[in-house]
């Protein structure tokens, strides 16, 4: 084809603020005439940059309470994205869980965080049993009428793609379907303005550990907190999430919770870290990278998306499971380790957002021809 491709972006929801979401902004960067199409936007929830795109919502968007509460829109997902047609010759549908479903007039490409986690990971998913509580015997009731739309929407994708090793063996576990793996860009520039966060104006000068996650049972965030409770160490969280009050409310002196930084203040807090904390089981260790862009060591969960992301003894160590016990003893261990901040920096260099545009053009071509 002589013609440039028309190109569109498909993204579950932009409500939040995360790493899902700064993978749609890169897209939108690769292919900035695509119009975005998503279930729901909330702008002042997710990054403000959204502002400045073609963003199409689904039907269900005209109920405001669900761009503040998105899992309470989970019965409604499957109708809002049946109702989310998008006429391009490609649709890059950045999927979670739901995404992938968006009827497509031409080739659709999905670049899968995850299959779902609710259906195939309900227990991490929920931090427990389904039967303990009112959303997850929710989803179990739904659980094979979900199943079976997740499947007939995976198959009908064209290709699919994961961000990470783990994830492909998901995706094949899940849909019987090959994925290649192709790391998205850590998303932070290093280079780019910095505002300082007040409320960490007396911890800057002599560091402090660093978690930057959402705030839900599977992240483990209370396992980091409980593992500095006592010790001499300061732990700033920076997050939000479901649990931000419950783990506030836990939190001892050390230990300090910021929900809703902007960018610059994020880029500010990650200068200032010393080390960061990884305690989950991820499905892409994007955080290690953000904070290796600014030369900060990563102690992480021997597992999942961190085994891509992590160089043993580059930028970052390991502990072997999340407990409180283990995150404490990688803490005390790192006291004494010294790191290369140059070769950690060298290391995030792997994962820019130059190498992911240039490979997405490709699988976008490669579909074209």
């Amino acid at each position: 084809m002589t013609d440039r491709p028309r190109v569109a972006i498909a993204h579950d929801y932009l409500t939040q603020r995360g790493g899902a979401e700064r993978v749609v902004l890169a897209l939108h960067r690769a292919f900035p005439d695509a119009q975005i199409h998503t279930t729901l936007y909330d702008p002042d929830g997710t990054y403000p940059e959204f502002r400045d795109a073609d963003v199409v919502v689904s039907p269900i968007d005209r109920l405001l309470p669900l761009r503040r509460r998105h899992r309470a829109a989970l019965p409604l997902l499957p109708y809002a994205v049946s109702r989310l047609p998008v006429d391009a010759d490609v649709v890059v549908a950045s999927s979670s869980g739901w995404a992938h479903g968006v009827p497509a007039t031409g080739r659709k490409l999905v670049y899968c965080h995850a299959p779902a986690r609710w259906l195939y990971q309900t227990e991490a998913y929920l931090g427990g049993p389904a039967n303990r509580s009112l959303q997850g015997q929710g989803l179990t009731l739904l659980s094979g009428w979900l199943r079976r739309w997740d499947r007939r929407a995976a198959a009908s994708a064209d290709r699919y793609l994961a961000n990470s090793t783990v994830v492909g063996e998901r995706i094949t576990a899940a849909y019987g379907i090959g994925a290649e793996v192709v790391p998205p860009p850590y998303g932070i520039d290093a280079h780019d303005p910095q505002a300082p966060v007040d409320r960490l104006a007396d911890w800057a000068d002599d560091g402090f550990l660093l978690v930057v996650s959402r705030l839900l049972p599977y992240k483990n965030v209370d396992v980091a907190i409980d593992a500095v409770r006592g010790l001499d160490e300061r732990l700033v969280v920076v997050g939000s999430g479901p649990l931000a009050a419950q783990l506030r409310a836990a939190a001892p002196d050390n230990v300090r919770i910021l929900s809703d930084l902007t960018d610059a203040e994020l880029r500010w807090t990650y200068a200032h870290a010393r080390t960061l904390l990884a305690p989950s089981l991820e499905d892409f260790g994007l955080t290690p990278l953000e904070a290796a862009a600014f030369g900060v060591p990563t102690l992480a969960l021997h597992g999942g998306g961190y085994l891509d992301t992590i160089d043993e003894g580059v930028n970052g160590t390991f502990f072997e499971v999340p407990t409180v016990e283990a995150v404490r003893d990688a803490v005390l261990a790192n006291r004494e380790r010294r790191w290369d901040a140059d070769a950690i920096r060298a290391h995030a260099t792997h994962f820019s957002e130059q190498r992911f545009r240039e490979r997405m053009h490709k699988e976008v071509e490669r579909l074209i021809r």
